[in-house]
């Protein structure tokens, strides 16, 4: 009894040390768009805008708590098209530009810098820079389109349990209304928003889920009680 009682007081700690919350919802785990809202603490920022999501729509992601699943539900694995859902860090920011004045880790992505898809090596789910001996599968996050212009890492299988899946981005949306492999995107000028407001003091997450979830999120988050996205 007292070790449960000490494993709540540790969940709510947790969650109440996050001051910053990008909020996504979509319909079902069926749909390739989804909404999403911005908060510090109870107070939303910025207007709720329509992002995109993966192809093939959500499936479970391995993050920071395990949120209630039913058995008909998907769950992420590598490859299959579906963003994560679930409670996620936000760890860094990346793109083109050399230097940016933020309040994230701030990645270059330079033409050397992927990230590794290839669950057979030991740097799954990593951003490193490209070594002599390439893994078998990898993506530059240097593209030839504007995509990885600037992004934000999402802390998603953290562990690399293989096939589990990796590289969880939010991103540049490819054109309007185009779903992703897996990822998050929406217009540049809506990231630029975000990307400025995010602060690492201010322990941002990533809450990403069917519309289903909501009342179980409303009692772990009851900063988000005015979320329209959840009622």
């Amino acid at each position: 009894m007292i070790k449960r009682f000490l494993i709540l007081i540790t969940l709510h700690t947790f969650l109440f040390a996050s001051q910053q919350i990008i909020l996504v919802v979509g319909d079902d785990f069926n749909t390739s768009h989804a909404f999403l809202e911005c908060y510090e603490d109870d107070k939303k920022m910025f207007k709720t805008i329509k992002v995109n999501i993966g192809k093939n729509g959500l499936g479970w992601g391995i993050g920071e708590i395990n949120l209630t699943k039913k058995s008909t539900e998907p769950f992420k694995k590598e490859g299959d098209k579906k963003a994560p859902a679930g409670v996620f860090k936000l760890t860094n920011i990346f793109g083109y530009k050399v230097k940016r004045n933020l309040h994230l880790p701030y990645l270059f992505a330079s033409k050397t810098l992927i990230c590794v898809d290839d669950d057979d090596s030991t740097n799954y789910n990593q951003i490193i820079e490209m070594q002599e001996n390439k893994p078998k599968s990898f993506e530059y996050l240097k593209r030839d389109d504007n995509q990885y212009e600037l992004g934000v890492v999402v802390a998603h299988n953290e562990a690399g349990i293989k096939e589990k899946g990796s590289c969880i981005f939010i991103h540049v949306e490819k054109f309007e209304n185009a779903p992703t492999v897996g990822c998050t995107s929406m217009k540049l000028k809506e990231l630029e928003q975000i990307v400025n407001w995010l602060d690492t003091t201010k322990k941002p997450l990533l809450i990403q889920i069917s519309k289903s979830s909501s009342e179980e999120i409303l009692k772990l988050f009851p900063q988000l009680k005015s979320s329209t996205l959840l009622h």
